[in-house]
């Protein structure tokens, strides 16, 4: 695949977006769901893997006892899968262009602009550990020690009084994080993939995205929320399916927000 050439601009003003409907997202799930037909077994494969991981991160976490930190890992989940999902934007761009998934991989994407999607998949990780962090510190402002007991471990953290005043700083806390992690990522990676642009210049474009088409990028936002978070609380099963629907729909959300250059 052929990067598109880097203009050089990156004036805020010359950073070009297009406006959308505010069903257009609508429209790229359909796509998305095209995409993930056409794609099959490679794209139910790729979703399987990250249930499998999923899965055993949280075998791990019940080995060591440490499962109070599972919720904010599910969380924390959301602000990586952007990430998670470029062999799934990549088996998109294959798609558009007629060609064969046989060689589509994940590495293949990565290196179409590897320093850059590395510094940015870095500073992601970071905001995790953020998260996770910011949690730590409300857990300890509430009990003894930097984790809550694990006897009983649902009524103490959400049903008792500490517990009640825990969860609204956490929810406000982790919608402050979702959301800006939300404009800089929502289409960041399906950028970096496909043209020869830096990390910032693409952080800027989805971020604009968002701002201009506010009304159809926070239907977008509620539905990737709710279809990944119905596969989680499946058990990760449903993973298999929303993971790849939202990571080619993805794809559709860059291609209608972003014209060719």
């Amino acid at each position: 695949m052929e990067s598109t050439a880097y203009t050089g601009s990156t004036r805020w003003d010359e950073l070009v977006v297009n406006r959308i409907a505010i069903n257009e997202p609508l429209q790229w799930l359909s796509k998305g769901w095209q995409d993930m037909r056409d794609a099959g077994r490679y794209s139910l494969a790729y979703g399987a893997a990250i249930v499998l991981i999923s899965a055993l991160i949280t075998y791990l976490l019940y080995v060591t006892e440490s499962q109070f930190l599972l919720p904010f890992l599910v969380a924390g989940f959301f602000l990586i899968a952007p990430f998670l999902g470029i062999g799934l934007y990549q088996m998109s761009a294959h798609l558009e262009r007629g060609e064969s998934l046989k060689t589509c991989n994940a590495v293949e994407a990565w290196k179409r602009n590897h320093t850059h999607i590395s510094m940015i998949t870095g500073g992601f990780l970071i905001i995790m550990q953020l998260w996770i962090a910011t949690n730590y510190v409300l857990f300890s402002l509430l009990y003894e020690g930097i984790s809550p007991p694990l006897d009983n471990f649902f009524e103490n953290v959400f049903l008792s009084e500490k517990g009640r005043i825990f969860t609204i700083a956490s929810i406000m806390v982790g919608f402050f994080f979702a959301w800006w992690a939300y404009m800089i990522s929502v289409i960041t990676v399906p950028i970096l993939i496909d043209r020869k642009i830096d990390g910032f210049t693409a952080i800027r474009l989805s971020v604009k995205s968002v701002l201009k088409n506010m009304p159809a990028m926070m239907l977008w936002a509620f539905m990737i929320v709710l279809i990944v978070g119905i596969g989680l609380v499946t058990y990760y099963i449903g993973l298999l399916i929303a993971l790849p629907l939202i990571g080619h729909a993805s794809w559709h959300a860059y291609r209608a927000l972003v014209p060719p250059s």
